[in-house]
C-alpha cells in the first residue's frame, strides 16, 4: 500500500459499503492503452477505478488489475450500463458481459449511465439492478446523470434509494440544489468531468489559488471536490498527470478559497443535458 492510498478518505454509502473518495476514470482512454493507464494509476496509489460499458475499455481495466498483482479486495471497481441495454432483463445480462470483460465475479458499484427519460425504462432497469444486488453480482447500485425528478420517481415506484448519483460537477457547474437533495436522501455525490475537461484551468481565480498553495490549478479544483465531500475520479493517460492528480492530500483550501471558487458557478455544462439526452 502506498502513502497516497493511505491518504485517500473513504465514504460510507447508504448500504454500508465504503468507497474511496478519490479514484481513476478511464473515459476516452483508448482500449489499447487502458491496461497501462490503470496499472500506472494503481502504482500511484489509486484503488478506485471507474469505467462503463459505453467506454469500450472494460477488458483493459481488467487486464490492468491483473497485471498490477493487487488483491481484488483492495480495489473498488465501478461500471455503468450501456444506454441500449436498459430494461430489467437487459440490465442483468449486460452486467454479466461486463464481468466477463473485466475478469471479475463481482463489481463494487453498478450504475445506470443515463436516465433517458424519453425511453421511460429506467424504473424497470432499476428493478433489474436490485436483483443483481441481491444476487451478489454488485456490492452497491446507483445512477448517473439523474435529476431530482428522476430520483423522486425511482423512490416513489421502487421504495429504494441509489447509493450514488454520478453527475457532471465542477466549479462552473456546482449542482448546489442536486447535491443538497443527495445529502438529504443519503445519496453520495460523484463528480464526472471534475475539471470541466480542462476548460477552467486558466481561470484567474484558480491560477491565483494555485500560486498561493504552490499547486496546479487542477490540484486546486480536485482539492475543492474533496473538501465539498464529492467522490471524484479524474482521468488521464499521462503518467505524470496521473500521479499529480492524486497528490492533493497534504494541503487544504481555506473558507475564503472555497468561497472564491463558489463564485465561479455559471450553470455551464460540458456534456449533455440529462433531461433531453437520448430523446
Amino acid at each position: 500500500m502506498t502513502a497516497q492510498t493511505e491518504n485517500v478518505p473513504e465514504i460510507e454509502l447508504n448500504n454500508g459499503v465504503r468507497i474511496p473518495q478519490f479514484g481513476f476514470g478511464v473515459f476516452q482512454i483508448p482500449p489499447e492503452g487502458t491496461a497501462e493507464a490503470v496499472r500506472t494509476a494503481l502504482e500511484a496509489g489509486y484503488r478506485h477505478l471507474d469505467t462503463a460499458q459505453l467506454y469500450g475499455n472494460e477488458q483493459g481495466v481488467g487486464d490492468g488489475i491483473r497485471q498490477s498483482g493487487l488483491p481484488r479486495e483492495e480495489l473498488f471497481v465501478t461500471t455503468k450500463l450501456a444506454n441500449d441495454a436498459q430494461g430489467h432483463d437487459n440490465a442483468i445480462n449486460a452486467l454479466e458481459g461486463s464481468l466477463q470483460r473485466l475478469g471479475l465475479e463481482q463489481v463494487d458499484l453498478y450504475l445506470i449511465h443515463w436516465p433517458l427519460p424519453s425511453q421511460d425504462k429506467y424504473v424497470r432497469t432499476w428493478t433489474g439492478f436490485e436483483e443483481l444486488l441481491r444476487a451478489g453480482k454488485t456490492r452497491a447500485i446507483g445512477v448517473s446523470n439523474f435529476q431530482i425528478a428522476h430520483l423522486e420517481r425511482l423512490a416513489g415506484e421502487t421504495g429504494t434509494v441509489p447509493a450514488v448519483n454520478q453527475i457532471e460537477l465542477h466549479p462552473a457547474l456546482q449542482q448546489t440544489e442536486l447535491r443538497a437533495y443527495h445529502r438529504t436522501h443519503g445519496i453520495a455525490t460523484e463528480a464526472w468531468s471534475p475539471l470541466a475537461q480542462g476548460e477552467l484551468l486558466t481561470d484567474p481565480v484558480l491560477t491565483d489559488l494555485a500560486g498561493k498553495h504552490g499547486r496546479t490549478a487542477a490540484q486546486v479544483v480536485l482539492r475543492w471536490h474533496i473538501q465539498l465531500g464529492n467522490i471524484v475520479f479524474p482521468k488521464s493517460k499521462t503518467p505524470d498527470r496521473i500521479r499529480e492528480n492524486i497528490d492533493v492530500f497534504d494541503f487544504a483550501l481555506s473558507d475564503d478559497d472555497l468561497a472564491a471558487i463558489g463564485k465561479l458557478d455559471a450553470g455551464h455544462r460540458t456534456g449533455f443535458d440529462p433531461d433531453t439526452f437520448g430523446g
